[in-house]
């Protein structure tokens, strides 16, 4: 695979002067994910919180807030589990559920107690333990295929996604992505496939991937289809794992060592979207109109544009999601997203490199903890320690995730002057 010869942007001058009224990441860390029989997801989250916050170089005593996200424990109270294992001192505790935004949301949730000068700094954590519980959203069952009394909000016999799975994740967004195949010249299958191809490339780099495998395009094509166009090797997978962040006032941090400013990387953009009202969305999710709202809101914020990022790591829960996501995130012309990967612009040596961690397709999917695994990429990018998969002279970081429902976050990172 060619990479790109596109020369890289002009160096950017030193990084963010810290402002009172600035929020910063701290601490952060990131559990390596895949399966983990022997653990629950109260001792993943505990194992990445401590380390979080070790990381920062501060203690529980330090947070005047804490916020746990989880998908499938949405119910369990588990800011209050992990508050047994990590220290109860009687702060605020939110237990936050968003779909694939969850994790995401938390670290939003944190920054905002910030923003409101209730906190000083606070840690957010991520966790699912997920095992190999296989498809999610899927057709319906057989159990349901007996039952033929209309029931539910539709009035219908069987569930509205029917048998075809066309509401399920997997025909949502490989129908996301032949709608943008069939509107744009240069996208077919090969162009999805690439897009797989990079991400399992880019995960034999990083050790906290949940799978470390280069594949051949040709193996990748030739996979099994799950929902045309995405192959196997095109989906992301199911598993365990936990991710964790400090955040910190910039008032705060003015007070800290030289060396923990230096450390720390601003958070110069959080947003978060919901399905905006439109005409395609009542029959099918759609996954574009609210990610392009939140990164056109985030730029705005930041005061930064797609040229000025370093590096994204994007929700790539299919090929087809990241496709589309190049043009919903402006990183391409509107229409050129085949192009874009073609080009070789989101490799790591390429002009925006995308998913240098793997990408959800082989660093893995533990829901909650995805939105802040993101952000840890990113900030570890930014500080100059993400060893051999390191982009060189990062100073900017877009981190985005989606979740079906749908709810959509961006946050833009930025390095310490």
């Amino acid at each position: 695979m060619a990479k790109s010869d596109q020369g890289k942007k002009k160096p950017k001058t030193s990084g963010p002067m810290i402002d009172d009224d600035s929020v910063w990441v701290l601490g952060t860390h990131m559990t390596k994910f895949g399966r983990y029989p022997d653990h629950d997801a109260v001792d993943l989250a505990s194992t990445s919180a401590i380390a979080a916050l070790q990381d920062g170089g501060v203690t529980i005593h330090d947070m005047d807030v804490f916020a746990a996200g989880t998908l499938f424990q949405a119910s369990s109270g588990m800011a209050q589990q992990v508050q047994k294992q990590i220290g109860q001192t009687g702060i605020p505790a939110y237990n936050v559920s968003n779909a694939c935004a969850t994790g995401a949301t938390a670290l939003r949730t944190v920054m905002l107690s910030i923003k409101a000068g209730e906190a000083d700094m606070g840690l957010a954590v991520g966790v699912e333990q997920m095992g190999k519980m296989g498809l999610l959203g899927g057709a319906g069952s057989k159990k349901e295929a007996k039952v033929f009394a209309p029931s539910g909000r539709y009035g219908a016999v069987t569930g509205t996604d029917g048998y075809i799975g066309t509401a399920g994740m997997p025909g949502v967004f490989a129908q996301a992505g032949m709608g943008y195949a069939y509107e744009n010249d240069g996208v077919g299958f090969e162009q999805f496939a690439k897009v797989a191809y990079k991400n399992h490339l880019h995960s034999t780099l990083n050790p906290l991937a949940q799978y470390q495998k280069e594949f051949s395009l040709d193996e990748i094509m030739g996979a099994p289809v799950m929902s045309y166009p995405n192959t196997l090797l095109m989906c992301c997978p199911t598993g365990d794992g936990a991710a964790a962040a400090v955040l910190v006032s910039g008032e705060r941090l003015k007070s800290m060592p030289k060396k923990v400013q230096k450390r720390a990387v601003k958070i110069s953009a959080s947003v978060l979207t919901s399905d905006p009202w439109t005409s395609s969305a009542q029959v099918q999710p759609d996954v574009n109109t609210l990610t392009r709202n939140a990164a056109s809101q985030a730029y705005e914020q930041a005061g930064v544009g797609p040229d000025d990022l370093d590096l994204v790591e994007l929700h790539d829960c299919f090929a087809t999601a990241e496709l589309i996501h190049y043009d919903n995130l402006g990183l391409c012309e509107p229409g050129g997203a085949g192009d874009f990967i073609d080009s070789g612009a989101p490799f790591r040596d390429g002009r925006t490199p995308v998913n240098v961690s793997g990408g959800l397709i082989s660093k893995g999917h533990p829901i909650g903890a995805t939105g802040i695994a993101n952000i840890y990429e990113v900030a570890t990018h930014l500080r100059g320690e993400a060893g051999d998969r390191q982009v060189k002279d990062a100073k900017v970081g877009l981190a985005h995730v989606i979740g079906l429902g749908s709810a959509c976050g961006v946050h833009i990172l930025e390095k310490a002057a």
